[in-house]
């Protein structure tokens, strides 16, 4: 049973109480109809009660029997009263009490609580964000979890909805995916819901269906918990510079709404404090200081436990990978980012060209893992729809040519435990990367 259905329970249970005691006044004041139709009450009250407890945990639980006997008892009363007009009305107190102890007793032990959690990815690409806390409740045999992806929408450049995704097919096969349709968040109302889009609609390049914003889902549930899809650089929270730099990152709507929020690391908790409480006032400091939790990110936990011999990868790329004397060639992962695209435009894309040129003259040796954020169309057609053309051109023609990998699927793992070097533009993968230990060169696009 849900925590909320057996707190409904217990309600339920004290309302009996009440009942009995105002039962045991009228019929002290000889107010015999008003008695009767107390135990009336008491009956319906009861039945509901029973047909709750044993939709949940089935019709011969021992709480459904108990309330059984408790109604039988009530009958008697009833008709004793009917009958005879003058009764005892200790006495009746007394056999219905003893009879509700055992209700209430039987609720209090007998009934386990279960929990529901709820998981909503946006990006199939981002879900790493969230699996190994999914994992951890998954295997806990009094919680029940539900995988919900919701839909999300790609923004035009005036801000204004456009296409609209759905990433439902793209989870791993052992991940159980429920339809956002089917699932009833207003009569269900999880235990807790996990998010890892923090954005709502400030977002200028996509956004979740309105519906998923954290200050709507935080109606349907009592813990709503922000994990972010990303890793930052680590900082030091008395550097200054370093704290304003990340800002932005602390007063997303999700931050702001969540009841819990999960952060990378104990310094990074201690920005995200500093931050907000400045925002904020010195007085909701503590506040914060519960509310955010240096746990460390799902993200490493999934890639450290990503091992290479389970990867499964297509034969196109082992094609690609195999040298003709049977050894494999190195793999450089090429990681191009959103914010760099945003803030270099043409001069990133001849930078992207220059790239795929080098490594095109080294690929006897080498392998280009190519994976640009997940995002980057997105963010093309929304803020610099000038330049699509010009990157769609580059990508298909390196494509076409098929000597390097080109990867946008949803498994980042993959890539990063493939790979046996990073280059390309500052962002999380980076952070990943030095976890793993692997070389790291950020691209200069003045180096052409």
């Amino acid at each position: 049973m849900r925590k909320a259905d057996k707190k409904q329970a217990e309600e339920f249970v004290g309302l009996l109480k009440r009942a009995h005691t105002g039962i045991k006044k009228s019929l002290e004041n000889k107010k015999r109809t008003e008695a009767l139709e107390l135990l009336e009450q008491c009956q319906n009250c009861a039945i509901r009660l029973g047909d709750i407890i044993e939709y949940m945990e089935g019709e011969d639980f021992v709480t459904v029997r108990l309330l059984e006997d408790y109604c039988e008892t009530i009958y008697q009363m009833y008709e004793e009263i009917r009958q005879q007009g003058s009764v005892n009305a200790n006495k009746v107190f007394r056999s219905l009490h003893k009879a509700l102890i055992c209700i209430e007793n039987s609720i209090k032990n007998d009934i386990s609580v279960r929990t529901e959690a709820v998981f909503l990815p946006y990006k199939a690409s981002m879900w790493d964000s969230l699996e190994s806390i999914w994992r951890e409740a998954d295997q806990d045999p009094e919680c029940d979890t539900y995988v919900i992806p919701i839909p999300y929408y790609d923004r035009n450049p005036d801000g204004s909805f456009r296409e609209l995704h759905y990433e439902g097919g793209q989870y791993p096969e052992y991940v159980p995916v429920t339809d956002y349709r089917e699932y009833d968040f207003v009569n269900r109302r999880p235990d807790v819901i996990y998010i890892h889009n923090p954005y709502d609609d400030c977002n200028y390049v996509t956004s979740v269906h309105p519906f998923f914003y954290s200050k709507n889902l935080k109606q349907f549930t009592d813990k709503l918990v922000y994990v972010p899809y990303f890793i930052l650089g680590e900082i030091d929270p008395g550097n200054e510079e370093e704290v304003k730099r990340m800002e932005h990152f602390c007063t997303t709507p999700g931050v702001m709404y969540a009841d819990q929020v999960i952060v990378q690391s104990e310094n990074m908790r201690k920005a995200y404090i500093k931050v907000l409480t400045r925002e904020t006032g010195e007085k909701r400091k503590k506040y914060w200081e519960e509310k955010i939790k240096g746990l460390g990110s799902p993200k490493v936990s999934k890639l450290l436990d990503t091992r290479i011999e389970d990867l499964d990868i297509p034969e196109e790329w082992r094609r690609i990978l195999e040298k003709p004397d049977a050894g494999r060639k190195k793999i450089v992962l090429y990681n191009t980012s959103v914010g760099a695209l945003l803030r270099y435009e043409e001069k990133i894309l001849r930078k992207m060209r220059s790239v795929l040129q080098a490594f095109y003259k080294e690929r006897e040796d080498i392998v280009l893992l190519w994976r640009p954020h997940p995002l980057i169309q997105a963010t093309i057609e929304s803020m610099r729809p000038g330049l699509w053309e010009e990157y769609r051109e580059i990508v298909a023609e390196y494509r076409r040519q098929q000597w390097g990998i080109y990867d946008d699927s949803p498994d980042l793992d993959r890539a990063l435990v493939m790979s046996d070097a990073y280059y390309g533009d500052e962002s999380s993968l980076v952070e990943l990367c030095k976890i793993m230990g692997k070389p790291i060169m950020i691209q200069n696009v003045d180096v052409q």
